[in-house]
């Protein structure tokens, strides 16, 4: 199946949610907000339209970004931000070493810094309780989160956890409902990733170093993803390469992390001597800001379901999603895109190994179907007088 995926699910005719606690809109004695996102970078830049709501709700806010070591990497690129906090709490999926008294400091350290008021963004699997107790101990007087059950205390203001039993939202969706309970509402809901024009000189000479020019058409093939579950084989991203390389002569750039190399590599081993000229490894080599950059004039990102997806989505690069069917909240979001993916009766496992140890959402999806996908966007773009497909395919 290549096409919609509905976010709303049926609502139950006789299902009430819980009384709240009213929530108090925000004013303009709410100038220093915490802003608390903790699990990754895909998920702060997709909280960016409610970060840029509650600043422009109140002029000269001031906004902190209390986030994990992979959130707090976009700082430089994220305008709404003045400052990040780095914090990997115990109660979100990462591999920090956790000791009761680093806790107990970030606390303390967060109530050195006087805030107004905290907004807790999670997914709604994700229990907003820690992160309220945290500040609510911080001494921070207004604490605003979703959440399923009465916090009673811990926070001043709660919206009631109403997804997945009776709808569910895009995530950015999601957190600019939470913020416009206090009043911020967003003119504009685009994503947002500032790219630097230190980064797009740096990549522009490593492309020519290359022998690739950084304005002609290119794709981008992204092999990895942070879960298992959500990785389409590395060799058929080599079909696709080999394929894409045949029928349009634009180059194809494989990105990916140091520790994604391996995948990359087996990209251009199975698309072939013939294809191999035109692929180019670029894994483990560049900075965020140079991803940012290469994203940027890229025709169309072919992609895992993961942080470039998201940093494409925010820069208007189209997208060929690969999408497994984990969570359906995380599609990209205001960019021309193709979600690529077979329905299956255990869609929205949330895990991050596949369960039934088929991977069918996403193997049952053919490489000439993610080809076609890719081309149907180039023509799109090319079409729209989109910087990043400008000629046509040989």
């Amino acid at each position: 199946m290549n096409g919609v995926l509905k976010l709303v699910q049926p609502t139950h005719a006789h299902a009430r949610a819980p009384a709240r606690s009213a929530v108090a809109q925000w004013g303009e004695d709410v100038t220093r907000i915490l802003c608390v996102r903790l699990d990754n970078l895909g998920d702060v830049l997709m909280t960016t339209p409610a970060l840029r709501a509650l600043r422009e709700a109140v002029p000269g806010r001031h906004l902190t970004l209390l986030g994990s070591r992979a959130g707090v990497a976009l700082a430089p690129f994220l305008g709404d931000v003045d400052e990040v906090v780095e914090y990997d709490a115990p109660w979100v999926a990462n591999r920090a070493e956790h000791a009761p008294a680093r806790d107990l400091r970030m606390a303390e350290q967060l109530g050195q810094r006087h805030f107004d008021a905290a907004v807790i963004f999670t997914v709604y699997s994700q229990n907003p309780l820690p992160a309220a107790m945290m500040c609510h101990l911080a001494g921070i007087p207004r604490r605003l989160a979703h959440c399923r059950e009465n916090p009673y205390a811990l926070l001043t203001g709660w919206v009631h956890e109403s997804e997945p039993e009776q709808h569910t939202r895009h995530e950015v969706e999601r957190q600019l409902a939470l913020v416009r309970e206090v009043g911020a509402t967003a003119r504009d809901t685009r994503m947002r990733f500032d790219v630097r024009e230190a980064d797009r000189a740096l990549l522009a000479a490593r492309l020519a170093a290359r022998g690739v020019d950084p304005h002609a058409p290119y794709f981008i093939l992204h092999p990895g993803a942070t879960a298992a579950s959500r990785r389409y084989p590395a060799a058929r991203f080599g079909l696709v390469a080999a394929r894409l390389v045949r029928e349009t002569g634009y180059p194809v750039l494989i990105t990916g992390s140091h520790g994604e190399r391996a995948l990359a590599a087996e990209v251009r081993r199975t698309a072939g001597y013939a294809a191999r000229p035109a692929l180019h490894d670029l894994a483990g080599t560049l900075s965020l800001g140079e991803l940012g950059a290469l994203l940027e004039r890229a025709t169309v990102l072919i992609s895992n379901n993961s942080g470039p997806v998201h940093i494409a989505s925010a820069l208007g690069t189209p997208v060929a999603d690969l999408y497994a069917l984990t969570n359906p909240q995380h599609t990209p979001w205001q960019t021309a895109h193709r979600l690529l993916f077979r329905d299956v009766p255990c869609r929205w496992c949330y895990r991050g190994v596949c369960p039934q140890r088929h991977h069918a959402c996403l193997r049952g999806v053919p490489p000439a179907e993610i080809v076609q996908a890719a081309l149907e966007l180039c023509a799109e773009a090319r079409a729209s007088g989109a910087p990043g497909c400008t000629t046509e395919p040989s």
